[in-house]
């Protein structure tokens, strides 16, 4: 009698924790199908990082061109070990002696300095021995706290790969070193961008997670040329030179045979700097698809 309760109890439980659970959106994100000479044959795909429910993103033809994959390409592979990601961040965020993050910005800024830290609920001394661009993505992911990371679409792909072999393009360390990199003047500049966009941060998350659901690459281009990368050298590091890279490893993945589902940042493949016209620039026909 004790285990006939016990297991309704349990599946009232689930029952209830169905019904709790927010319901997933509907989602059409935008694809792109790459082909070229020799057989050449893979496809991008726009990934978002956050969102504040799950997202209904696998569509007949992302589920096809998955399928077809002989790879998953992601930026980081282990991106759901975060574990890991948070001693990477530790490790390379650490700087003794760094001082208050209010001597690091400008006047006019300390009130939003302030605000900032009040709601990641820190104080200005927490950041003494923090370099000033890991400060600046504290503070920014506590302007994000209604996004989820556990409903981005990358992790999503990362769980549903099975047997599928995972490549990345960065890895945390990379990823994380190239903040870690940045002269101090370009780190102030970082930390600026989070601190004059946290009035309007909450507005463009959903703005951007809108754009992504809806496949809307203007949109996103748009974003993609906003805060912190409207300033030249954060763009250069943080975007451009990383899509360089990106189209120049996919390029040879596609000429050496492989058939790559890859799958970064929407942003990532924006505008002219974006991966569809950096690859189409290298010669292969991109075709958006979805």
């Amino acid at each position: 009698m004790v285990r006939v309760l016990e297991a309704r109890s349990l599946a009232l439980a689930a029952l209830c924790l169905a019904a709790c659970s927010p319901r997933p959106d509907p989602a059409n994100p935008a694809l792109w199908e790459i082909s070229g000479p020799a057989g050449a044959h893979g496809w991008l795909f726009g990934t978002i990082h956050a969102l504040p429910r799950p997202a209904l993103w696998r569509t007949p033809r992302v589920a096809a061109a998955l399928n077809s994959s002989d790879v998953l390409v992601v930026e980081i592979a282990a991106l759901n070990d975060d574990g890991a990601t948070a001693r990477t961040f530790q490790a390379l965020s650490r700087q003794p002696g760094a001082g208050p993050l209010s001597a690091r910005v400008t006047a006019d800024l300390r009130p939003a300095l302030a605000q900032a830290e009040t709601k990641a609920d820190k104080r200005d001394s927490d950041f003494a021995d923090t370099e000033t661009w890991a400060a600046a993505l504290i503070l920014a992911q506590a302007d994000q706290k209604g996004e989820d990371t556990g409903n981005g679409i990358d992790r999503a792909l990362l769980r549903e790969a099975g047997s599928k072999p995972v490549a990345e393009l960065e890895g945390a360390t990379r990823q994380l070193g190239l903040f870690h990199a940045l002269p101090e003047r370009s780190q102030r500049a970082l930390l600026a961008a989070v601190l004059r966009g946290g009035a309007t941060a909450e507005a463009d998350s959903t703005a951007m997670a809108e754009a992504w659901r809806h496949g809307d690459m203007a949109a996103i281009e748009r974003e993609a040329r906003s805060g912190m990368l409207a300033d030249p050298t954060l763009r250069q590091v943080l975007f451009t030179a990383r899509n360089r890279a990106w189209a120049a490893d996919i390029a040879a993945r596609l000429g050496h045979g492989a058939h790559p589902f890859v799958a970064v940042g929407a942003a990532h493949m924006a505008g002219p700097e974006g991966l569809p016209a950096l690859l189409a620039a290298r010669g292969f026909v991109v075709r958006r698809v979805e």
